[in-house]
């Protein structure tokens, strides 16, 4: 049976919230998917995505089904650009009759695959070397079928035991091992600050340094910058969320830090004022941090709020980013 520490952790790294010639991408901003906004279009400096993740009830609840989310995106919020979670197709990785419908269903309705956020797959910052090594491999399924998909990226975390400089120094050697498969393939593995040492701006932005590969950059969670959080009550993903955070880094500073090695931002929402605005983060802050970078990449709506059903809050977070993009055009 899995130890309730496991268990915690590993529900701490599955929060959500993952062409057959290599590709080598600049380093710090890359052309492709992940770098350049549409032209002509609404007038952002930035492209707008759905994560997955801001479904997570819906699907979990068996209400939606994976397959049907891309359309589901394009349908209900005129979405074109969707984030793939491998918690909802954790077992078709190597399943090649259902990517090729996931495809499919894309290629019909002109939807792009951007990425999939990968978790549960071990810790690239394990202590154990055999398991960090196992963790690396588990990874190689996701980056294939990213392939197949058309993405340009997969995500993944930086978890593990041990000092900082420890798992830092763990996590780079699996992050150069996994984006030196990965390149090969043409996708980039990109890091999110999920928790722990990941969502310390220095940290990771040290991690990413050290790596120094073309295909290895961050995703910036805007709201994913709680370094410890108090015991959940129950081992449930809800309960995790819900754990108080006792240790918080400052999510500007660590957005500025990270935004140099971004190959996309994940947009977190958890609910919003009367004037639309997100009533916890400055996002018109953060999209001038963006603006700053010069980052005109993918960024990912994740509405994980519970006042508002997921539809509302999805369709509020698309029109708050707008509204504030077309003001700094």
């Amino acid at each position: 049976m899995i130890s309730r520490k496991r268990f915690i952790r590993n529900i701490g790294a599955g929060i959500a919230a993952t062409v057959a010639s290599p590709a080598i991408l600049p380093l710090f901003s890359c052309d492709g998917q992940e770098s350049k906004a549409e032209e002509g279009g609404n007038g952002l400096f930035f492209k707008i995505s759905l994560a997955e993740w801001s479904l997570n009830r819906l699907i979990f609840g068996g209400q939606l089904d994976h397959l049907d989310f891309p359309s589901y995106a394009k349908e209900k919020f005129g979405i074109s650009a969707v984030e793939y979670v491998n918690q909802f197709f954790k077992d078709k990785a190597e399943d090649q009759a259902y990517l090729k419908e996931m495809k499919r269903r894309c290629d019909d309705q002109g939807i792009t695959s951007v990425l999939i956020m990968c978790d549960l797959e071990g810790d690239l910052g394990d202590a154990d070397a055999i398991s960090r090594k196992q963790a690396v491999e588990n990874h190689y399924k996701w980056v294939e079928a990213a392939q197949f998909l058309g993405c340009h990226a997969i995500r993944v975390n930086a978890a593990g035991r041990g000092t900082a400089a420890e798992v830092a120094q763990r996590v780079t050697e699996s992050l150069r091992q996994l984006a030196s498969f990965a390149q090969d393939y043409g996708i980039s593995v990109i890091v999110e600050n999920h928790g722990g040492y990941s969502s310390d701006g220095i940290w990771l932005s040290k991690v990413m340094q050290d790596v120094a590969l073309p295909n290895c950059g961050t995703l910036p969670d805007i709201g994913n910058f709680c370094i410890r959080r108090s015991e959940p009550s129950e081992q449930t993903i809800e309960a995790y969320l819900a754990a108080e955070c006792l240790e918080e880094y400052d999510r500007y500073k660590g957005t500025e830090e990270l935004l140099p090695f971004a190959k996309g931002v994940s947009a977190k929402t958890y609910d919003f004022d009367k004037q639309g605005n997100e009533s916890s983060i400055d996002y018109k802050r953060i999209l001038k941090l963006m603006r700053d970078a010069r980052f005109s990449g993918y960024v990912g709506i994740e509405y994980e709020g519970h006042n508002l059903p997921a539809d509302e809050g999805i369709a509020k977070t698309k029109a708050m980013l707008e509204r504030l993009g077309q003001e700094m055009a």
